[in-house]
């Protein structure tokens, strides 16, 4: 696992673990190293809740499906960011998400039940695992309310707007990029494509935005 610990120092959960702990933690958890090309999935919408993991290369995008095959983005995944965790520590049965990479990527996988019950020795490394995840999973929740104040606006304009103007926070004045296609955006509004497009080319019409591709610069 040396050779990933720059991919792993990613992950604000190992920040207070030394490089030697944390390699000792990881030959005490044994988790799984898998790589996932475009497309596929890294855990499935129903698989069993065992596992969570971090996302060391690539991009992934947390999507939870419906019996009539609509998507709904929950999340994106980049680099250093973790998944599922809160499904496996709160001993679900099986996720109600699946996570599939958007490019191709590179994931540790880790049983929640190696970490959660600790090991022989005690150590402190694996102790400020687990409240990292603590951390991470009250972390989730405030990204997942911010995300129901977008989707429950009333119309798609005011959905493209309010989640524009979250993503303009985060980035200093001026163009700006979004993680999502158009498809992608599309689902994670929980609007249809086309609508989304052609509000996005009226709010371009009005002077509101100016976008090419993924890239965003909001005008008013």
């Amino acid at each position: 696992m040396k050779e990933h610990l720059s991919q792993l120092r990613l992950c604000s959960l190992f920040d207070p673990i030394t490089d030697d702990e944390l390699l000792a933690m990881l030959a005490c958890l044994k988790p799984q190293l898998v790589h996932i090309q475009k497309g596929g999935s890294i855990l499935r919408q129903g698989d069993a809740a065992r596992f969570f993991g971090v996302l060391l290369s690539g991009r992934a995008h947390i999507i939870r499906s419906d019996s009539h095959g609509a998507h709904n983005v929950i999340n994106v995944i980049e680099p250093g960011a973790l998944f599922a965790e809160a499904f496996a520590c709160a001993s679900a049965e099986t996720i109600p998400a699946g996570v599939y990479a958007v490019e191709p990527s590179c994931a540790l996988l880790f049983d929640h039940k190696r970490v959660m019950t600790g090991c022989s020795s005690g150590c402190m490394a694996h102790s400020m695992l687990v409240s990292g995840l603590l951390r991470s999973i009250a972390d989730k929740n405030l990204q997942l309310t911010k995300k129901l104040e977008i989707v429950t606006q009333r119309t798609t304009r005011e959905k493209v707007l309010a989640y524009l103007n979250s993503q303009q926070q985060s980035e200093e004045a001026g163009p700006f990029h979004i993680p999502f296609d158009r498809q992608g955006l599309a689902d994670y509004l929980g609007v249809e494509r086309t609508a989304l497009s052609a509000e996005l080319s009226r709010l371009q019409k009005d002077g509101l935005i100016r976008y090419h591709k993924n890239e965003f610069e909001m005008l008013k």
